[in-house]
């Protein structure tokens, strides 16, 4: 194994090490993290989430392979390390968001329950830097190790997220109403703008 590949497997394991453990942490306390696809009554939503589970989880796979096969679009070693990079700026992101949110985290839009509206540190510069940090970290994965698979994986998985953002702002309007709106407003759906 070369460098670019231990670096993407170092930072991807941290990403998912991350993920992985806050749902622990959550199920400790009773809270189910992961949502998607469940007891949903829209069949938009419903179909929305399941979609984005399926390619989040066949994407990890995709991702191991083609770190192990060192595959790659890009010869240039420069631009591939700064995919790597990207891949440590969406885990970043991510683990911030995550730990922004505390026990407010979910994967999907929560079920009879409400949850409080988080607009506090990254929050202040965007409204999904989680969907962000995963958007970071598959451009990084597919600039480092991009293959035909990987490139239509990671494409599907950022218009999927896309999508679920769009499900989760209905939710968000529904549930916060003006608090929401104003937040909106004031904060750019990925970044400031």
């Amino acid at each position: 194994m070369n460098m670019i590949q231990i670096l993407g497997i170092f930072i991807l394991g941290i990403f998912y090490l991350a993920y992985f453990g806050k749902m622990l942490g959550q199920r400790k306390k009773g809270i189910q993290t992961n949502q998607l696809g469940v007891g949903k009554k829209k069949r938009r939503t419903m179909f929305t989430e399941r979609l984005l589970r399926i390619i989040t989880t066949v994407i990890v796979l995709v991702i191991i392979v083609s770190i192990y096969l060192n595959t790659t679009f890009i010869s240039n070693r420069i631009v591939r390390y700064l995919g790597i990079l990207l891949i440590g700026i969406g885990t970043g992101v991510f683990i911030v968001a995550m730990i922004t949110m505390r026990d407010s985290w979910r994967a999907g839009i929560p079920q009879g329950e409400k949850l409080q509206i988080v607009t506090k540190g990254i929050y202040r510069v965007s409204r999904n830097p989680a969907f962000l940090g995963f958007d970071l970290t598959y451009i990084g994965a597919t600039i480092a190790f991009g293959n035909v698979a990987l490139l239509l994986f990671s494409m599907v998985a950022i218009i999927m997220m896309h999508l679920q953002i769009l499900e989760e702002e209905k939710y968000m309007e529904t549930t916060f109403g003006g608090e929401y709106l104003t937040y909106k407003n004031r904060v750019g759906r990925y970044l400031l703008w």
